[in-house]
């Protein structure tokens, strides 16, 4: 048996906290239930315990996870059948981030000077996308908005897992380089110019690779600046360019023609256009609307003009499957299933599908990247640093050859 710490919200809706011996999570919840709670969060650390998994730093802003655990709370409340106003009144009570709470209480403020629950999202657009508040807006339309926040749950957990699991993939790749590279400039900067003195001292001619090695060197570190300073303006001047519409449009089409990545990045996308559509209309949003939503919260600007043309295209009765093939942006599996969907009257799900498929594409390209990635990093590295080695060899062995 385990000891969980838990909160929950009692019969009175006032928010208890505890400790409850079960075997697993799920037991725990059973048995909070039984004894008249509905649990929040069960855990086997206490919450803000310094070893928690959650830790959340107070400066930040309302980030995902924050929202995250805002809907998931939000949507736990209303399901449990309390009013919405003490829902959030209670997840303000949840919140340990300043921001948050005061958030949560603009909304309560909002709804209750009458506003809707959507418009009260509405005045918080660095918090709430256009996706969320939609959604919300269909849910308090149809009388389904506890079926809503469980949707928005689904959607922003799996967009979490695959965001979690490329920055993880990420980590070993970027560290692998930036060692490298460091291994590098520590060579050029400062091991290769001790030998050049006593390469001098020795008064004998080197070897033309060794004497192209020192040249680097001595480049390398008196230029040092220069280098730094060329990466930093190169860096700036990149960044202002790609600000500008056309430049995003160029940077934007030249990401999805890489060889080998390109593709993975149009699955990225697809995938997150997908899922996003699916959710949209699953919740009764009109199909024209939704493209609009996607196109406006797309990351790329190829992919976003063409969901532009596709939502023309529906305008004019061609349905969605005919538009995107003629975009050519969009891949033949994807336009494949959306014909199916549209042929069984089941699009919503289609585009869940479609984004399940193409989430699993994504990880397994990214498995394949990095498997690929590691020895050619590492062969590289191999390569450079045994060129440099070989070349202060041979300039020993030139210094030190004697005449037999």
């Amino acid at each position: 048996m385990v000891t969980y710490f838990y909160k929950a919200v009692g019969k009175s809706g006032s928010v208890v906290d505890g400790t409850l011996e079960g075997a697993d999570e799920k037991s725990t919840a059973q048995a909070l239930q039984i004894m008249g709670l509905v649990p929040l969060e069960i855990a086997t650390r206490k919450s803000g315990s310094p070893l928690t998994l959650n830790l959340r730093l107070k400066w930040r802003r309302i980030g995902h996870k924050d929202l995250m655990f805002f809907t998931q709370e939000l949507s736990t409340l209303v399901n449990a059948g309390l009013p919405l106003d003490r829902s959030l009144s209670i997840c303000q009570q949840l919140s340990e981030k300043s921001q948050v709470r005061q958030m949560v209480e603009d909304l309560l403020h909002g709804i209750k000077e009458g506003k809707t629950f959507a418009d009260s999202l509405a005045s918080h657009p660095e918090a709430f996308s256009k996706l969320y508040i939609n959604m919300i807006r269909a849910g308090e339309a149809s009388g389904t908005l506890s079926q809503v926040l469980e949707r928005l749950v689904e959607f922003q957990q799996s967009a979490d897992e695959l965001r979690s699991y490329m920055i993880s993939s990420m980590i070993y790749p970027a560290l692998l380089t930036v060692a490298g590279g460091a291994s590098i400039v520590i060579l050029l900067n400062f091991v290769i110019p001790k030998f050049a003195s006593v390469f001098q001292d020795a008064g004998q001619a080197l070897p033309l690779p060794t004497q192209l090695l020192l040249s680097i060197s001595e480049f390398s570190k008196s230029y040092w600046w220069g280098f730094a300073g060329g990466a930093i303006l190169l860096g700036l001047a990149f960044n202002r360019y790609v600000a500008t519409t056309e430049g995003k449009r160029q940077w934007d089409r030249l990401k999805l023609r890489l060889p080998v990545l390109g593709n993975v990045l149009r699955k990225i996308e697809v995938a997150r256009v997908a899922r996003t559509l699916g959710t949209l209309v699953h919740n009764a949003v009109p199909l024209i609307q939704s493209l609009q939503i996607v196109r406006e919260i797309s990351n790329n600007l190829i992919i976003g003009t063409a969901l532009n043309e596709v939502a023309e295209g529906v305008k004019k009765g061609e349905g969605i499957a005919r538009p995107m093939e003629k975009t050519g942006v969009f891949p033949p599996l994807a336009i494949h299933l959306l014909e199916v969907g549209e042929e069984t009257g089941r699009l919503d799900a289609m585009l869940i599908e479609l984004a399940k498929v193409y989430d699993k594409d994504v990880r397994n390209a990214i498995k394949n990247l990095i498997a690929l990635f590691e020895p050619l990093m590492i062969l590289t590295m191999g390569i450079v640093v045994g060129i440099i080695i070989i070349t202060m060899l041979l300039a020993i062995v030139s210094i030190n050859d004697v005449p037999l």
